[in-house]
């Protein structure tokens, strides 16, 4: 899977990501960001939250995305981010 191919796919399921977990953005980071990832690497995305990120909403698009992407997943929330 490379970087278009993902972000067409998180672009289709955030509505359902919205509304079962509340998640308002998804951005990918690291690797596949920059279209480097290899076939083993792992998957980092950049989650915002309309609330509180609840260890259930946090889990549950974790776990939906790796289901959904097949591989391991590095999520990071908006709110975990500093400024600099």
């Amino acid at each position: 899977m490379d970087r278009t191919e993902t972000l067409q796919l998180l672009r289709e399921h955030l509505p359902s990501l919205s509304s079962e977990y509340g998640a308002t953005s998804l951005a990918l980071l690291g690797s596949m960001s920059r279209d480097e990832a290899r076939y083993d690497s792992d998957i980092d995305i950049l989650v915002g939250f309309d609330g509180p990120a609840t260890s259930a909403r946090y889990f549950g698009v974790q776990f939906y995305l790796e289901d959904l992407l097949g591989h391991p997943m590095g999520l990071v929330t908006d709110k975990a981010l500093r400024p600099s």
